[in-house]
């Protein structure tokens, strides 16, 4: 299928020599003759790629190319103009166009630079196609289809080539920890450390040295110089778990590294310059800590960008089955066994099931029927060894 170009531009005596040219090389052609009605076709129809005049009544081409920046982000866009200066390249070219063209055209450059847009767009695709299959292979897919689900991996996809803050919340066991794991497996920041801190698990008075370091001798234990977690984490992300946790002076102190994206060691005077992605998660309802006076609110804006709510097991209850198919055949693995089957009533009985310990339960679950249930898997199975 031939490929669709939009050209914009208010001369129709240029848009009809580039009609010619394209539709010569076996390109469909449609055409707008400003700004807003290339928006509007933008926003209808699917274009491969996108000529655009920067000067246009109305609005003009950086406004368009802007505006459509945020519509389809991946939709390649070459400037023309017949009034072009080195200033107005670059700032097309740092707007995200793919290249720019003066008047008058040339035939061989417009029909290379077509060329390689599409070769370059092409590449990307490959390379997104690649990065998912990548994801896969980490071992942490969010697997589910429901509503709710897939809602979070579009989100999760959006977001995560940015560097914005999320707050990941939801119930212990409901996969937020996934949901982290991906935001940075999916962002430019994928081959920098991930780094997870369990706030909850730290005692409050280590946790400040846990996050920032701390110099020798800044207490009775600290034998030596140690950096912290955020030092750990440079150029990558740090994936603060059970946030809500934290004590009041380490909440002040992580408001400080976000605000300055400076951190100071324990014991310690000198600044820390630091560059790292914050991802935290909650099950706690942290309106209603601040309202207890237990978190800071200032800190919850700064870290709640992004929110993303992951949902209890019990209101997915859709994915399931395929759940159970992941495990039987994850836990399989890990034993060295072929994946035991399981029939539908089995697999109708835990989707029934009330799952207060969320996935992490169901996952233990499948382990404990994979050790004692019968091949392939029976509903007594699940109601002899499923407690709750």
């Amino acid at each position: 299928m031939s490929k669709k170009i939009l050209i914009i531009d208010d001369e129709k005596p240029i848009r009809n020599t580039l009609k010619e040219i394209l539709e010569y090389e076996k390109y469909q052609v449609f055409e707008a003759e400003n700004g807003k009605e290339g928006i509007d076709k933008i926003k209808d129809q699917a274009f491969d790629l996108v000529m655009c005049d920067i000067k246009m009544p109305m609005m003009d081409g950086i406004e368009v190319l802007e505006r459509a920046q945020i519509l389809k982000p991946e939709l390649p866009f070459i400037m023309i103009s017949g009034h072009a200066t080195v200033d107005t390249a670059v700032e097309a070219l740092k707007k995200g166009a793919f290249d720019f063209i003066s008047k008058p055209l040339d035939l061989n450059r417009i029909l290379v630079t077509l060329r390689n847009a599409f070769d370059k767009n092409a590449l990307m695709k490959e390379t997104k196609v690649l990065r998912k299959k990548i994801v896969k292979k980490g071992g942490v897919e969010i697997i589910g289809t429901s509503k709710a689900i897939t809602e979070i991996k579009a989100m999760i996809e959006k977001v995560a080539p940015t560097d914005a803050r999320v707050l990941i919340t939801g119930g212990n066991g409901c996969g937020k920890e996934l949901v982290a794991k991906q935001l940075h497996l999916q962002s430019n920041r994928k081959d920098k450390p991930f780094i997870e801190v369990n706030c909850a698990a730290i005692p409050s008075e280590l946790i400040e040295s846990e996050l920032f370091g701390h110099e020798k001798g800044a207490f009775t234990s600290a034998v030596k110089t140690r950096a912290g977690k955020f030092e750990q984490a440079q150029g990558g992300t740090i994936f603060l778990d059970e946030i809500g946790d934290m004590s009041a002076s380490a909440q002040a102190k992580v408001l400080r590294a976000l605000q300055e994206n400076k951190i100071t060691r324990v014991g310690g005077d000198k600044e820390i310059k630091v560059d790292v992605r914050v991802l935290a998660a909650t099950n706690k309802n942290l309106k209603q800590e601040i309202a207890d006076s237990k978190f800071r609110e200032d800190l919850y804006h700064r870290l709640s960008v992004i929110l993303i709510h992951v949902p209890d097991l019990n209101d997915r209850r859709d994915d399931i089955a395929e759940l159970v198919e992941h495990f039987l055949q994850l836990v399989s693995k890990e034993y060295g066994n072929a994946a035991k089957k399981i029939d539908q009533k089995a697999i109708d009985a835990l989707t029934k099931h009330n799952w207060t310990g969320n996935i992490r339960e169901l996952r233990n679950t499948i382990e404990r029927l994979i050790i004692l249930g019968s091949d392939p898997i029976q509903e007594k199975d699940v109601k002899a060894f499923v407690t709750g």
